[in-house]
């Protein structure tokens, strides 16, 4: 027997719910925005620059209290010590020193001798304030990038009402997770922007098969109001959108669970991106089709002229996302 998650020949009325989605969506937008002016974002070693030494203790569990106070008579500026992974790991963080390179290597030979033989040193690593501030541009220059390809590429194998709808979306998933880091204070790394690409490609690809749908329904009812169509085509896909993003979570709740310290704020981000991408695309990316003005008739082609309510003929080459 067939799991079934998702019964079939559902007919529930999103657009109803874009009333308390819009104003939902545009607080949260608001205040992940106003967070991060505030606030700001933890940046991790990547974009500070600095150290970060991965220990392991002699004893179990470490002494964090003990470890903190040793680095505290190194006079090293902001010191971070916390357990990372097992009972007897931890992860040691300092600040950009000043004098450049050659004041961080000495910050490096300071900390190995003051701990000696007490603790096996797994990880050094040493950036540059020149390579963070590179790495953070980078960064900046693959979201900005990706966004235009989007953007362009919607735009081409859709309409412009699509391209700007699917864009509002992923914009609005980036900004939203991002406030999800500022609340957390989870440290952002390259990492945290390799979740933000991969949350840009996932919420996108739902976005998409969902509009894949909406297109080819807008040849076959033309004269169908465009709430009702748009209530139509969420339905016929909910099945497979409700599937893909539970699979997609529970993969993702493993690697949270037991992937270790080390991906776990990666991961966190990753299933947020996946509920606020499932929930966009189903209250946001349709909605916005109506705020935009979508007429059937700037889609319809010639080959699905059809009755009201018709079944009419599918478009050649048609739905290969909503297929897939």
């Amino acid at each position: 027997m067939l799991l079934k998650i998702v019964p079939e020949n559902t007919h529930i009325a999103f657009m109803r719910f874009r009333t308390v989605s819009y104003p939902l969506s545009a607080i949260m937008f608001l205040a992940s925005i106003a967070l991060f002016f505030s606030v700001g974002l933890n940046f991790g070693i990547d974009f500070r620059g600095g150290t970060v030494f991965e220990m392991k203790t002699m004893e179990s569990p470490a002494d964090i209290s003990s470890i903190r106070t040793q680095l505290g008579t190194l006079n090293l500026g902001d010191v971070q010590v916390q357990q990372f992974g097992g009972p007897d790991e931890v992860l040691v963080r300092v600040q950009q020193p000043e004098g450049g390179e050659m004041a961080q290597q000495a910050v490096v030979s300071l900390v190995r001798e003051s701990f000696g033989e007490s603790v096996e040193f797994r990880r050094v690593e040493v950036v540059g304030p020149r390579v963070s501030g590179e790495l953070a541009q980078a960064g900046l220059i693959a979201v900005v990038a990706s966004l235009l390809v989007i953007l362009f590429y919607i735009w081409f194998r859709f309409e412009w009402h699509f391209a700007v709808g699917a864009i509002l979306t992923t914009i609005n998933d980036i900004v939203v997770t991002i406030g999800l880091f500022v609340v957390l204070q989870l440290d952002f790394s390259l990492s945290s922007i390799a979740a933000i690409l991969t949350i840009i490609g996932y919420s996108l690809n739902d976005t998409v098969v969902v509009y894949d749908r909406v297109r080819e329904n807008l040849r076959k009812y033309k004269k169908q109001p465009l709430p009702e169509l748009l209530d139509r085509s969420i339905n016929e896909m909910l099945s497979r959108t409700v599937m893909t993003s539970l699979t997609t979570l529970l993969a993702l709740a493993a690697l949270y669970f037991f992937g270790g310290e080390v991906i776990r704020s990666f991961t966190l981000a990753m299933i947020f991106g996946v509920v606020i991408g499932t929930y966009s695309s189903v209250f946001l990316a349709a909605p916005f089709l109506i705020l935009l003005n979508l007429r059937p008739s700037s889609i319809a082609g010639e080959d699905g002229d059809t009755p009201d309510g018709g079944e009419g003929k599918a478009p050649a080459g048609g739905s290969s996302a909503a297929s897939a």
